[in-house]
């Protein structure tokens, strides 16, 4: 495996901690040899040559608002080749209403319905990222309904009941845009999750990783 240089979206929504959750992704990259940067304003995504000096762009940015400019910038480094990696709202509840971005990251949250107990169904056992993890384990936090990209791989899914209705609802997945790599997980709300599930916070650093081609 390869050291990447990752560049960390740090804002948005408080709620979920992004300065925390930043923080714990920067130390553990750091550990594993990587050089990584952290921003906290967006004006920099305009900047598609600079965005290219990095392997991999991670958004822990909930909400918030791209301007045009910002958002070609930002889709037009990753479909050059820079990777995009990263979880829950900070990635899939990111920018809300910017239809290419959410193109771009492969699905985008609408609700969670269910906030509690539920379980993650690997689909893609034999996949580096998600390689370890049991073939269905037990999670509890907000369980992500999203408006889903039919052409992402599915790496891992959950039983989603609402309404009276049950759906399979893809948590884990990757896809490609343009040149680019794209990982996505729904898991990681709080930073204590990764605590109490440490394979889930492997799998979130393998897939950003994978992203930024290290492997």
């Amino acid at each position: 495996m390869k050291s990447v240089k990752i560049l960390f979206l740090q804002g948005g929504w408080d709620g979920h901690k992004p300065e925390q959750i930043v923080q714990k992704f920067r130390n553990a990259f750091h550990e594993l040899g990587c050089h990584t940067e952290a921003i906290s304003s967006l004006e920099r995504l305009a900047d598609t040559d600079w965005l290219k000096s990095f392997d991999v762009i991670s958004p822990c940015w909930t909400c918030g608002k791209l301007s045009t400019e910002e958002s070609s910038g930002l889709r037009n480094a990753v479909r050059a080749g820079v990777g995009l990696g990263g979880i829950h709202g900070g990635m899939g509840d990111a920018f809300r209403g910017d239809i290419d971005y959410e193109w771009m990251v492969g699905g985008h949250f609408v609700g969670h319905p269910h906030v509690g107990d539920y379980s993650v169904r690997v689909t893609q056992p034999g996949d580096t990222i998600v390689q370890g993890l049991p073939p269905e384990f037990p999670y509890n936090s907000e369980q992500y309904y999203m408006l889903m990209d039919p052409g992402v791989r599915v790496l891992a899914e959950t039983d989603y009941t609402f309404e009276e209705r049950t759906c399979s609802m893809p948590v884990v997945w990757t896809k490609h845009w343009g040149k680019g790599r794209v990982f996505y997980s729904a898991l990681g709300h709080d930073p204590a999750e990764f605590d109490s599930y440490p394979q889930v916070f492997q799998v979130s650093l393998k897939g950003i990783l994978w992203a930024g081609n290290a492997f």
